[in-house]
């Protein structure tokens, strides 16, 4: 048996598997919104998975591994979570540390972008290939690289934190820096996106179908902006425009400094690609060097919307397998 947490900025996951053959199978799971400071969230986690073990009559005894995942920049090998731009408040948290001692059994940390690309190679789109960059693509942007069939993670553990990188001079903010990849290419900024958008359009004396005030302009969101471009908004279909020619930029970068067979694209992508495509490949096709461009697939997750549990459960199973050897 496995146990997997998906610690995210939006909602956290607590997740039970089991390994049979060559897969991971999940046997329940349970989500809860992250809406405490980092100790009081981290107890709720431990107490939702006492939970869950109760309900599915499993002892901790028979967990042969605990997984982590949780958004960087963190320290994998300190097993300390260092300080999330979208986590506020989650400083320098040892985790690890805190999990070994709860449960007695060795626990395993990595940044969600890692463990997605090692869930995605091993179970998902990225089986069988060599060179692969999982981007997150969900509430942040972060990549996962496995590299000549090898997850790689930097000197510093901070390989993949392609959000930070400035793609313009002026724009929405992510990772703490206006312009980057995150704050054009992530739920938040893609409301942000919108809510730029919307404004000038209603300051202008011009309807919005998905928002009627400029006091709605907060509870804007990619879902929702995604659900009014599916319905011909014009608006909508212009900031996933915006997001897209982004991306676009973003990825020709990658593809021209890596050359990998494969782009995983996180949650977002899986949702909106129709909105997404023809603007995305249009920038890549205007951007990235042609051979390595023609060398690349971009695909959506293979696991779909079970990447994050997948993720946790994933670094569940290398704590198993370390703690046999």
């Amino acid at each position: 048996m496995l146990l997997g947490f998906d610690i995210g900025g939006t909602k956290c996951a607590v997740i039970i598997g089991i390994k049979n053959n060559d897969q991971i199978n999940i046997i329940d799971k349970h989500t809860v919104p992250t809406d405490q400071p980092a100790y009081g969230m981290i107890e709720t986690l431990f107490s939702t998975a006492d939970k869950l073990l109760q309900k599915k009559s499993i002892s901790i005894n028979n967990i042969e591994g605990i997984g982590i995942s949780c958004g960087g920049p963190l320290s994998s090998k300190r097993g300390i979570i260092l300080s999330p731009p979208n986590l506020p408040g989650w400083d320098n948290i040892p985790i690890v540390d805190i999990c070994n001692k709860r449960f007695g059994k060795l626990t395993i940390l990595q940044n969600d972008a890692n463990a997605g690309a090692v869930a995605e190679w091993k179970y998902g789109a990225g089986k069988g290939f060599q060179n692969i960059i999982f981007l997150t693509f969900g509430t942040g942007m972060g990549a996962g690289l496995i590299l000549d069939g090898k997850l790689y993670s930097g000197v510093s553990d901070l390989a993949g934190e392609v959000g930070h990188m400035r793609l313009a001079e002026m724009g929405p903010a992510g990772f703490g820096k206006a312009g980057s990849f995150e704050g054009f290419c992530s739920g938040g900024g893609i409301a942000q996106l919108a809510q730029l958008k919307v404004r000038q359009k209603i300051q202008l004396g011009e309807k919005v179908s998905f928002c009627n005030s400029l006091e709605n302009l907060p509870t804007l969101t990619a879902k929702l902006v995604a659900e009014a471009a599916y319905q011909g908004d014009l608006v909508a279909i212009d900031v996933y425009k915006t997001c897209a020619q982004y991306l676009g930029k973003g990825l020709s970068i990658l593809i021209d400094v890596i050359n990998p067979e494969l782009i995983i694209l996180g949650s977002i992508y899986s949702r909106a690609k129709e909105l997404i495509d023809p603007f995305m490949y249009e920038i890549i096709e205007q951007e990235a060097i042609p051979e390595s461009r023609k060398a690349c697939r971009i695909v959506p997750p293979g696991l779909s919307e079970n990447i994050g549990d997948m993720a946790a459960l994933c670094l569940a199973e290398i704590s198993s397998e370390n703690q046999v050897s």
